[in-house]
C-alpha cells in the first residue's frame, strides 16, 4: 500500500501470468484477456464489471517481462484501484529450448553418420525445416551454431539470437564378432 498527499491509499498491484509459446513470443501477437473487476458506482454501489484487455505481445519478449494496466483493479471506497499487472510465463515448448535470445535444439543421431558426416534437416521454430551439413565428426559434447535462427532480440529488430544444435548419438546396443572386428580394424586399438 501506498498513499499521496490526498490521503488515498492505492494497493499493491495484482500480478496474473500470460503464458504464451516460443512462437508468440518470436514473431509477437495480440492477446486477449478477459478481466472482472468491482467498479463502485456514482451512488455508491459496487458491481461487477467484465471488460476486455488487449495485450500488444512484441517479438523478443522474455519471460518475466511484465505488462501493467494502471487502475484496472478492484475498486474500493477511500482507496485507489489496484493497477493489474501481467507477467510473460514461457509454456514449454515440445521441440525448443529457450536460454536468453538463443533456441536449443537437440537431436538424435546414428553413430555412423555422427562417425562420417551427414546431411540432416533440422526444424525451425516457425515450422519451416532446413539442410544442416556436417563434415566433421560428432562427439560428446558437440555443437553447432546456426547463426540469426534464435530469437529476436528486443534491442534490434533486425537482430536475432542463435540456434544451438546439440546431438545425442545412438549406439548400438549389439554387434557381432565380425562387426567387432572390422571396427577395431578401422579405429585400431585405444586401450594401446
Amino acid at each position: 500500500m501506498f498513499s499521496n498527499s490526498t490521503g488515498v491509499v492505492k494497493p499493491p498491484p495484482i500480478e496474473k501470468q500470460l503464458e504464451c509459446t516460443l512462437e508468440d513470443l518470436c514473431y509477437g501477437c495480440t492477446e486477449k484477456i478477459k478481466i472482472k473487476r468491482d467498479v463502485i458506482t456514482e451512488s455508491g454501489q459496487r458491481v461487477e464489471h467484465k471488460e476486455m484487455l488487449s495485450i500488444n505481445v512484441e517479438p523478443g519478449w522474455k519471460k518475466g517481462t511484465k505488462i501493467t494496466f494502471e487502475g484496472m483493479g478492484n475498486e474500493v471506497p477511500r482507496l485507489y484501484a489496484a493497477d493489474v499487472t501481467f507477467v510473460i510465463a514461457e509454456k514449454q515448448h515440445p521441440v525448443f529450448g529457450r536460454d536468453g535470445d538463443d533456441l536449443e535444439l537437440t537431436i538424435e543421431i546414428p553413430l555412423v553418420k555422427a562417425l562420417t558426416g551427414c546431411c540432416l534437416p533440422i526444424p525451425l521454430l516457425g515450422g519451416e525445416k532446413m539442410e544442416l551439413k556436417i563434415d566433421e565428426i560428432i562427439h560428446p559434447g558437440y555443437e553447432k551454431i546456426i547463426t540469426g535462427q534464435g530469437m529476436p532480440t528486443t534491442k534490434e529488430a533486425a537482430s536475432r539470437g542463435n540456434l544451438k544444435v546439440r546431438f545425442l548419438i545412438n549406439f548400438p546396443t549389439e554387434l557381432t564378432d565380425e562387426q567387432r572386428a572390422t571396427a577395431v580394424g578401422i579405429l585400431g586399438d585405444s586401450s594401446s
